[in-house]
């Protein structure tokens, strides 16, 4: 047999394992009648030692199929994934058309353009943090587009270049680098980068997770209108060897579904720009929200969250599997295998939860309650 596609790590969820793979810095969700057999056919010499094993547990088990179903989930888990092309692309000052300057946390972050629509990308999350005249920068990026490929840029140095149609990656990679910066981290630093946002109550955190529409941005401008402090709106960063969440100052983006919700909850709201960037993303408002009192905060509750209208607030236990096939998917984990232990060590102490609700008040003093709970139990 093969061990050298055997998981790097495995922790045990309830009726659940967590795999990772090294080679490719994936993670497994199985249960743990598979995990049973997947551990039959890793430990045995031979593939007649396996079948032994096998018809001794199940004696109807079709040793074809379920050696082909193996190999396959385990090459699938140890593909390594395609490498970026590497890019020598010269840095262009003649795209630098539009220049915009943000003051965050004492510092001034200076970010040219090449046109409105590829400042979309970017401007509207930190435009209320644009200051009106120009200041002695400590930091320059540039983004632009050339041959329909976007660019990033970081004091002339090129960062990352992707098909414009794939923003979202660019997106990232500025988030980081900001991130980065803002803390005085590297990329090394970090465990991963989740898609979710992060609440705190000023003493913890929760990372609240869910399907794009799913309203955990809406949920977050709610408890920022009832005296909580946002962290982090759609990336929340973690820490390596704190397990905590750092602030990331993007305003919260909240799509036009939820502006009737808000507008009598966040004062100013309606006086909010509205932003179009193309037409899946529909309209969308920048909400602003005060700095939390702390760059981090520990994590200490995990929350798949469903809005669903004139629905009785719902807040129950999940399992491991449900949280991570939306976690998972959109966020970026460091390959690094220290940082992936930290992060199933971290996934084994947190506390995790479903939430569905639609009352704006009822949610604010369910997560109250909770934060109670999560800090007392320490």
């Amino acid at each position: 047999m093969n061990t050298d596609l055997t998981p790097t790590y495995q922790r045990l969820f309830g009726d659940h394992w967590v795999l990772w793979y090294k080679a490719s810095n994936s993670y497994s969700v199985i249960d743990k009648s598979f995990k049973k057999v997947l551990d039959f056919y890793l430990k045995s010499d031979t593939l007649a030692v396996f079948e032994h094993r096998l018809l001794k547990e199940d004696p109807t088990s079709d040793l074809k199929t379920v050696v082909q179903t193996l190999v396959t989930y385990l090459e699938n888990c140890n593909s390594f994934p395609v490498a970026a092309k590497n890019t020598l692309e010269d840095f262009d000052a003649s795209h630098r058309h539009i220049e915009k300057h943000y003051a965050i946390k004492g510092k001034i972050v200076k970010v040219y353009f090449d046109s409105e629509l590829v400042s979309k990308t970017i401007h509207p999350a930190l435009a209320y943090l644009s200051l009106e005249s120009p200041a002695p920068c400590d930091i320059t990026f540039d983004v632009y587009i050339k041959a329909k490929q976007l660019y990033l840029f970081k004091n002339k140095k090129l960062i990352c270049c992707v098909p414009q149609q794939e923003y979202h990656r660019l997106q990232g990679k500025f988030n980081m680098h900001l991130l980065c910066f803002l803390h005085d981290k590297t990329e090394m630093d970090w465990i991963g980068t989740f898609h979710g946002s992060t609440i705190t109550d000023g003493e913890s955190s929760l990372l609240i997770i869910g399907a794009s529409g799913k309203g955990k941005s809406t949920l977050c401008a709610i408890l920022a209108a009832h005296n909580f402090s946002l962290v982090a709106d759609d990336l929340s960063p973690m820490l390596s060897g704190t397990q905590s969440i750092y602030y990331n100052p993007s305003a919260i983006s909240i799509k036009e579904g939820a502006f009737s919700l808000l507008s009598p909850l966040v004062k100013g709201f309606d006086n909010l720009p509205i932003v179009q960037f193309n037409k899946s993303k529909g309209l969308i408002k920048y909400m602003p929200c005060t700095p939390p009192l702390e760059n981090a905060y520990p994590c200490k509750g995990l929350i798949l969250v469903n809005y669903q209208a004139k629905a009785a607030i719902k807040l129950e236990t999940v399992s491991i599997k449900t949280l991570l096939e939306t976690l998972i998917p959109d966020s970026w984990l460091s390959p690094n295998p220290g940082h992936a232990k930290e992060f199933l060590d971290w996934l084994s102490t947190v506390k995790c939860y479903q939430l569905t609700y639609s009352d704006s008040k009822s949610v604010s003093l369910e997560l109250s309650q909770l934060f109670q709970l999560l800090n007392t139990n320490e």
